[in-house]
């Protein structure tokens, strides 16, 4: 038996750093997230040992140190002794503010969850793999709050988007390190979105607080944000997570494919996926 499930990239649609570092690292948070229908797929099957092995585009951008990957460190958290050969297809970015480790993490944990019929972790268990990874193993809309521990799910309208990385990588404490002001004004009370138009609205008046840093360490984030934005439809154009990838926002998917098709033939270079939010990371394959 051979269990597989998607490990959804993470969008973080708005981002609010709202209060200082702690003695872990971590920034205090608050954030609306969605997941859109691209991703990795991690698959695992009954074995004598763990073991993973990587395939994918992105394959080769993984650290060559598997043995930590956070695919075998969710493994060994729920293992009380068993094994499994794990495969991961790698499809997004590194390093990229698309949560790819941690969604890979909440896959694992799904998978070897159904694989062995254990039960999940707790949030403590979670956050020792990382501060996206509760986030990642929720795996619909949610707003994400304190280092990343306190999720609350939330009715969201799908969205239809392009998300691009102008193929580099980003160090998340390097970025946090750059930002001035580390206690923002939170999200406030999310409103009741009826419509996708609705939710784009609101969002107009949102924004990411770590934007303005990456862009500091990485100019060509800038770059993505300006290619989105003039592709025609583009309603909203923001950065994801700690960057560099950046997501623009349209009303329908043939706008959001042709802005896709736009930017390849602009950019051959860059990673580009034409998508829309909604698909749930924990959905089995």
């Amino acid at each position: 038996m051979t269990t597989s499930v998607l490990a959804a990239a993470k969008v973080n649609l708005a981002l609010h750093v709202t209060g200082q570092r702690r003695g872990d690292g971590y920034h205090l948070l608050d954030s609306l997230v969605v997941f859109a229908e691209t991703g990795d797929v991690v698959s695992a099957t009954r074995a004598g040992a763990l073991s993973l092995s990587v395939s994918g585009a992105m394959a080769g951008d993984l650290p060559p140190d598997r043995d930590n990957n956070l695919v075998l460190r969710a493994a060994r958290l729920l293992s009380r002794g068993e094994g499994a050969r794990i495969t991961l297809e790698k499809v997004l970015p590194v390093a990229a503010g698309l949560g790819g480790g941690s969604s890979d993490a909440a896959a694992t944990l799904r998978a070897l969850s159904r694989l062995w019929g254990r039960p999940l972790p707790d949030t403590d268990a979670l956050m020792r793999l990382g501060a996206d990874v509760p986030v990642c193993l929720e795996g619909r809309p949610s707003r994400m709050r304190g280092t990343g521990e306190t999720v609350s799910p939330v009715d969201c309208p799908s969205l239809h988007m392009v998300l691009v990385n102008p193929g580099l990588g980003l160090s998340t404490p390097a970025v946090f390190s750059r930002l001035r002001g580390k206690e923002n004004p939170p999200l406030g009370r999310l409103p009741a979105w009826k419509t996708p138009d609705d939710l784009v609205n609101w969002l107009t008046l949102q924004r990411n607080d770590l934007e303005a840093p990456a862009i500091a360490l990485v100019p060509e984030i800038d770059t993505a944000l300006r290619a989105l934005r003039a592709t025609p439809g583009c309603r909203l154009a923001r950065m994801s997570g700690s960057g560099a990838s950046c997501f623009g926002l349209f009303d329908d998917a043939a706008r959001a494919r042709a802005a896709g098709r736009r930017l390849l033939r602009q950019f051959p270079q860059w990673w580009v996926a034409a998508t829309r939010t909604g698909a749930s990371s924990n959905a089995g394959a």
